[in-house]
């Protein structure tokens, strides 16, 4: 019998699994989701962002235990039907991915921005991506696409 059924991006994830496993590697290891990555192993960098109740968490800092009937979403559960979220469409035209490697936890992160503050102005983007480092250095970009994606804006301007 599995030791914990997560919901992760509304579906049910039995695993059997210790109760220190961090969720990073349940995600990826166990479950097969991989866009969830792995970078400091730390909760420093924010590579490993998912969300649990909507709230942006470090995956690689904790543990299954702790997540308990949360609803997991990664970046696998933000396109539904093939379609990609406003935000993910504003990352695409303002070509904000260079190596692409932190992108999906800079999109988790930008994604819980957006839900809890729908018009954020820069210095609300910069305290909410602060966590989230991007060693290519593509914050202009970032933060435009996230502008773009609040504005409701298709397209490069």
């Amino acid at each position: 019998m599995p030791k914990y059924t997560l919901n992760v991006n509304g579906e049910p994830k039995a695993v059997d699994v210790d109760a220190d496993t961090p969720l990073l590697w349940v995600l990826r290891d166990t479950i097969g989701l991989v866009g969830t990555k792995y970078g400091c192993g730390m909760s420093l960098c924010g590579a490993c962002t998912v969300h649990i109740n909507g709230q942006a968490i470090r995956a690689c800092g904790t543990p299954v235990s702790a997540v308990g009937s949360g609803k997991v979403v990664t970046i696998e559960g933000l396109a539904k039907n093939g379609e990609l979220t406003p935000l993910q469409k504003a990352w695409c035209d303002h070509d904000v991915a260079q190596c692409g490697y932190c992108q999906s936890g800079q999109i988790m992160s930008a994604t819980a921005l957006l839900a809890s503050n729908p018009k954020p102005t820069d210095a609300d983007i910069d305290a909410a991506m602060a966590g989230n480092i991007c060693r290519c250095a593509t914050y202009p970009r970032i933060r435009l696409a996230i502008h773009s994606a609040a504005e409701g804006k298709k397209g490069v301007e």
